[in-house]
Formats: structure tokens, sequence, C-alpha cells
């Protein structure tokens, strides 16, 4: 059986470099690039079962970006999605995250955050809610996120989960 492909798109090498280790002991074929145009140039060229996209490279919101990008390619659509990043993830019991997204955009507490990362603990849906330059709430939705440093024990069943899910 043919390993299950997975592209990782980080600036930090040696973020790459305890991911693919981790991925490669587990049995998948591991792809790497360092920023936005390289990774979909080799995720158009690949065509893995997941991408891992950093959030902050050479923008801040690149790899919101690339998720964009890549959701809205009609050949790429199938990719499953997992960001990586530090920001905290906020959850929810409502399947709707976009819906509930919004909802945290109206709390005091919340409305004013750059990003908004969400995920319902029940179903697994997750979407990122943050705002453009232009100060528009724009909302798309991902597969799961992962949280920096990446631990294997917790990446793993992320990738299993959203793999068999593509």
């Amino acid at each position: 059986m043919e390993a299950q492909k997975i592209v990782i798109v980080d600036d930090d090498m040696d973020v790459i470099t305890v991911i693919q280790a981790i991925l490669k002991r587990e049995g998948y074929e591991v792809h790497y690039a360092n920023d936005k145009k390289a990774g979909i140039e080799l995720i158009r060229e690949i065509k893995p079962a997941v991408a891992i996209l950093d959030v902050m490279m050479s923008t801040i919101y690149e790899g919101f970006e690339l998720a964009q990008e890549i959701i809205s390619d009609k050949e790429l659509s199938k990719t499953g999605i997992l960001m990586q990043t530090s920001i905290d993830v906020l959850t929810t019991t409502k399947p709707d995250v976009q819906a509930m997204a919004r909802e945290f955009r109206k709390s005091p507490g919340f409305k004013d955050l750059h990003v908004i990362l969400i995920r319902d603990i029940n179903t697994g849906k997750a979407g990122v809610d943050y705002l453009a330059e232009d100060g528009n709430s724009v909302f798309f939705h991902v597969d799961g996120f992962i949280k920096k440093p990446v631990e294997a024990k917790k990446v793993i069943p992320e990738i299993k989960r959203i793999a068999e899910q593509h």
C-alpha cells in the first residue's frame, strides 16, 4: 500500500524537521515548502491527503491565505487542512462553527481579536475567522488545528482523522 502524502508549509526549518520525523516514523510520505508560493505549487504537484500550514510566515496571514487558495481550487479542495498555530482555539458544542465565530465577534471580550480559531468538540468541525486589512471579518472552514510546539501524541491522531475524511 502506498504511503499517504503530507505537505508541511512552514518557514521554520526546525518545526518542519520535527513534524517530518514524527510523520515519517508513522509511515507517511512527507514533503515541505517554506512559503505560500512554493507551498501551493508543491500541493498541486503532490496532491497530498493533508496539508499542515503554519499561520505566520512572510506575512501574518500567509497560512490563512494559502488555506483559502486550497479550498477554492477545484482540484485541491479535497486536501485536508490542518492549521499549525500558537493561537488558542476556542471550543463550542455547536456544529455551526461559523455562526459561533460570529457570536464570539459580538462579545466584548472577543470582538477586537484579530483571529478567532474555533472548533466544535462534538463533530470536530473547525474554522478560522480573522480580520482582514480592510477590517472585515473573513471566515473559512479547516479540518483542525495543532498547537505549537507539535507533540507526536496529538498530531498523529489529527492527521489520521483528517486523512480518513478526505
